[in-house]
C-alpha cells in the first residue's frame, strides 16, 4: 500500500493532523493505521478537558504559562510552553467549529472550571466526558473526508527506515495475520500512551507504548521517559479489571480527601490542599497509606451540592453507585494510579523527531511542554497545538519521491505455529507487577538495578520467541511494552535529582 500522509493513531492527536491535511491537500491521500476501532484512543477517556485562557479579566497567557512552568518544576522548555499556551484559544476554536460540544454558562459563555495546579479557572470541558465528545466529533468530521481512509484493526510493528530516514511502516492485519508494508512520503506518529506497562492505569488495554517502542527500535532519540505521572484519585476496586479515574475536576470542584478516620490530611504536606500539582497530592497520599497501612485514602464528595455534583459529573456519580457508592452519603475509596508519560519520541517545534520524515504527535511525543510534571489539562491542548505544527510544516513541504520498497521476509508470515496466548499474558502480567512495585510514585536504585536486569532478561526471551513462533498483536504489544520499559528504568537510575513526578529516595 500507498499513501502520501501515514498516520498511526486515531486519537485528538492523529485525527486533527488528519482533518486539516485532507482539508488542505483535497487531490491527496492520508491514511490512519489504528490497532483497535477507530474511535478507542486515550482521548476517549480523558474527564477534564483542555486548559485555555479564555477569561481576559482574571486569567491570562501569563499566568497560564507560570502555572505550566512551576508544575513542570524547572524543566519545562519557555519558548514551547509560550507557543502552546497562546496557541490556545486557536485550536480550541477549531474543536468547536468541528462540532465538539462543550459545557456552557446560564448566560451562554464556556464553562470554565479549576484544576489542581491552576491558578484560575480556564478548563473547558463537556461534563466529565469531554475526550469521549471531542472523539466523537473529530471522527465524524474525519469520516466525510473523501481523501481520509482509516484501516482499522491493524497494528504497526516497525517503521521501514534506512540512512536515517523513515518511509512509511510493517502493518500487521489482525485479521488475517498478515504483515504488509505501507509507503508514505511522511510518517506521523500520534500513537497514545504507555500505562499498560503498571498494574494499575487508567490508560485503556490498547495503550501499550507501541510508537515509542518502533522509534527506539529506529534510533531516533527519546527524552525525559523517567517522568510518570500518576494521578492521585482513581477508585479504589481491588476485584474490578479495569481502573475508572475520578477527576482531577472532582478535587477543582471542593471535595476534600480524607484518611480512613476522616482526617483531611493534604493541608499537613501542601498550602494548596487538594489542589496541588499531580505529583504532590500522589506522594502525599502514597506516604499516608504507608504510615496508616490502609489500602486507600477516600475522597469526600458529601458536603457538596450534589444536584450541581450530578450535573457536572454525571457518569462518575453513575459509576460510583455501579460501585456500591453513594457519593450523596459515602466517601469515594481512591488511590493513586499510573496515568501520563510526560516523556517521549523527542521532537522540535514542527513536531518532527530524530529520523527524517518522521514526526510524532500527543502522549508518544516530548516537546518540552511537560517538564517533569504536566499541568492538568495540558495534553489535550498539547495535542492540538502540535498537529497543527506539524500540518503547518507540511503544507509548506513538497512530497518527497519515496523510491524505498522492501521485500517481506517469509520468516514474517510462514510460521504457522503462534504462541499460546496464556503464556504473554502471564508475561505481561509478570511485567506490570514488576513496573509497579519496583517503578512506582517513589523509586530506589536498589530495586530499579533489580528491575533492569530483569527486563534485559526477558527482552532475550522475546527475542527467542519471535525466531520460533508466528507474531501475533499480544506478542507484539508485549514486545513494546519491554522495549520501553528499559529505558524508563535506565533514565531513573541516571537520575539523581528528584524533579517534580520523579521521586527517588534512598535506601539503606
Amino acid at each position: 500500500m500507498e499513501t502520501d500522509y501515514l498516520i498511526l493513531g486515531s486519537g485528538i492527536a492523529g485525527l486533527t493532523v488528519a482533518l486539516k491535511l485532507a482539508q488542505e491537500f483535497p487531490d491527496r491521500k492520508i491514511l490512519i493505521v489504528t490497532k483497535s476501532n477507530a474511535d478507542e484512543s486515550n482521548t476517549k477517556y480523558a474527564q477534564g478537558g483542555i486548559a485555555v485562557v479564555i477569561d481576559g479579566i482574571d486569567d491570562d497567557f501569563e499566568k497560564h504559562i507560570n502555572d505550566t512552568l512551576v508544575c513542570g518544576d524547572g524543566l519545562c522548555n519557555r519558548e514551547v510552553v509560550k507557543m502552546v499556551v497562546k496557541e490556545g484559544p486557536k485550536r480550541l476554536k477549531e474543536l468547536i467549529d468541528w462540532g465538539t460540544n462543550f459545557d456552557l454558562t446560564i448566560d451562554g459563555n464556556l464553562d470554565l472550571a479549576k484544576e489542581g495546579g491552576h491558578s484560575n479557572h480556564r478548563v473547558v470541558h463537556h461534563k466529565d466526558q469531554t475526550g469521549r465528545e471531542i472523539e466523537r466529533a473529530i471522527l465524524a468530521e474525519a469520516y466525510q473526508k473523501k481523501n481520509i481512509k482509516i484501516l482499522d484493526f491493524h497494528f504497526a510493528t516497525d517503521l521501514i527506515t534506512e540512512s536515517n530516514c523513515c518511509y512509511g511502516t510493517l502493518v500487521l492485519d489482525e485479521k488475517n495475520g498478515r504483515i504488509i508494508p505501507i509507503y508514505a512520503h511522511f510518517t506521523i506518529l500520534a500513537t497514545g500512551g504507555i500505562g499498560q506497562l503498571y498494574k494499575q492505569t487508567t490508560n485503556p488495554l490498547i495503550a501499550t507504548g507501541d510508537g515509542i517502542a518502533m522509534a527506539i527500535r529506529t534510533n531516533a532519540i527519546i527524552k525525559d521517559m523517567e517522568f510518570i505521572q500518576f494521578h492521585p484519585t482513581a477508585l479504589y476496586m481491588p476485584k474490578a479489571t479495569s481502573t475508572f479515574l475520578i477527576s482531577e475536576a472532582v478535587r477543582g470542584f471542593g471535595a476534600s480527601l480524607k484518611t480512613k478516620k476522616g482526617r483531611r490530611f493534604m493541608l499537613d504536606y501542601d498550602a494548596r490542599g487538594e489542589l496541588a500539582s499531580r505529583d504532590i497530592v500522589s506522594r502525599s497520599i502514597e506516604t499516608e497509606l504507608k504510615k496508616s497501612e490502609n489500602p486507600c485514602v477516600y475522597l469526600d464528595c458529601t458536603h457538596l451540592d450534589i444536584l450541581a455534583f450530578k450535573n457536572h459529573f454525571p457518569t462518575i456519580y453513575e459509576n460510583c453507585l455501579l460501585s456500591g457508592i453513594d457519593v450523596t452519603k459515602d466517601w469515594i475509596p481512591v488511590i493513586p494510579t499510573q496515568h501520563y508519560l510526560c516523556g517521549g519520541i523527542s521532537v522540535d517545534k514542527n513536531g518532527m523527531t530524530s529520523v527524517e520524515n518522521l514526526f510524532a504527535c500527543g502522549e508518544c511525543s516530548h516537546t518540552g511542554l511537560h517538564g517533569a510534571n504536566r499541568l492538568a489539562s495540558n495534553s489535550l491542548l498539547e495535542a492540538l497545538v502540535y498537529s497543527n505544527q506539524i500540518f503547518n510544516f507540511l503544507k509548506k513541504t513538497d512530497l518527497k519521491n519515496n523510491t524505498k520498497k522492501m521485500i517481506i521476509s517469509d520468516d514474517f508470515t510462514c510460521k504457522n505455529k503462534s504462541l499460546d496466548k496464556k503464556i504473554i499474558a502471564q508475561f505481561k502480567e509478570d511485567l506490570q507487577k514488576c513496573m509497579q512495585k519496583n517503578v512506582g510514585i517513589v523509586r530506589n536504585n536498589t530495586d530499579l538495578e533489580k528491575t533492569l536486569e530483569q527486563l534485559l532478561i526477558w527482552e532475550k526471551e522475546c527475542q527467542e520467541m519471535e525466531s520460533k513462533y508466528r507474531v501475533t498483536k499480544d506478542f507484539w504489544e508485549l514486545k513494546n511494552m519491554i522495549t520501553v520499559s528499559i529505558p524508563i528504568v535506565a533514565f531513573s537510575l541516571k537520575r539523581t535529582e528528584n524533579k517534580g513526578s520523579f521521586f527517588k529516595e534512598q535506601k539503606l
